[in-house]
């Protein structure tokens, strides 16, 4: 089986094969959490760090794990990493843990984690499946990220609200009031407002997508030579 190459693999994670809005896997905490960007934030690095390390841990052993119980093993692997940056986060940043909750340990159930164990590092090398689970992970983040920006400027008017439960009472004025006396808007902070939002990162995707592929369909019918 041929190995991907570093620059399909960082294309596939941030792009091609984006866990947020194209496998549209663990949609759970991706909709929970993104309320603001610092929630969105810290979930989407913690999930990265356990993909990176689980897939790491899983291409290691792959030779050695019978088929028939691998994917127990697999999912114990994972238990132990989620719960290892568990109390860590409990240890070091306990505001920002309390408010992330159960999310944090539903890591370890997370589909995205899981699917990319089973459909890559179970068959790839070590630094092919860490930078895989790497770069899934980061474009994880990413839609997190900016799916929690369009969630908390539009319902609070507001960026980086709750960034004092990461760095404590000095970092209060970090916050940025984008929209100064603003009323907020409710739903976008409830359920409904993190469907909208996805859907419209979903269609952005699809018309760039589309758009790309018009550009190139286009570049390769002007090169095309003229039969004299």
């Amino acid at each position: 089986m041929s190995q991907p190459t570093y620059r399909e693999i960082v294309v596939n994670g941030l792009w091609k094969q984006n866990t947020g809005v194209v496998q549209l896997l663990g949609l759970c905490p991706l909709l929970a959490i993104s309320t603001s960007v610092v929630n969105a934030l810290s979930l989407g690095l913690a999930t990265t760090l356990v993909m990176a390390a689980s897939n790491g841990a899983i291409s290691l052993i792959r030779n050695l794990v019978p088929k028939e119980i691998r994917i127990a093993v697999f999912i114990l692997i994972i238990a132990a990493l989620v719960t290892a940056i568990q109390l860590a986060m409990n240890a070091f940043v306990h505001p920002l843990y309390l408010v992330l909750g159960i999310f944090i340990p539903l890591i370890t159930t997370n589909c995205i984690v899981l699917a990319r164990t089973e459909a890559f590092a179970s068959k790839n090398r070590f630094m092919h499946s860490v930078a895989d689970g790497l770069m899934m992970g980061i474009g994880l983040t990413f839609i997190l990220v900016i799916l929690g920006a369009m969630r908390e400027l539009i319902g609070k008017g507001t960026l980086l609200s709750g960034i004092d439960l990461v760095f404590g009472t000095a970092a209060n004025h970090w916050v940025l009031h984008v929209l100064p006396d603003y009323k907020g808007f409710l739903l976008a902070v409830l359920p409904p407002g993190a469907f909208f939002a996805l859907g419209i990162l979903i269609a952005g995707k699809n018309w760039l997508d589309q758009r790309a592929a018009k550009t190139q369909s286009n570049r390769s019918i002007s090169i095309v030579p003229h039969a004299e």
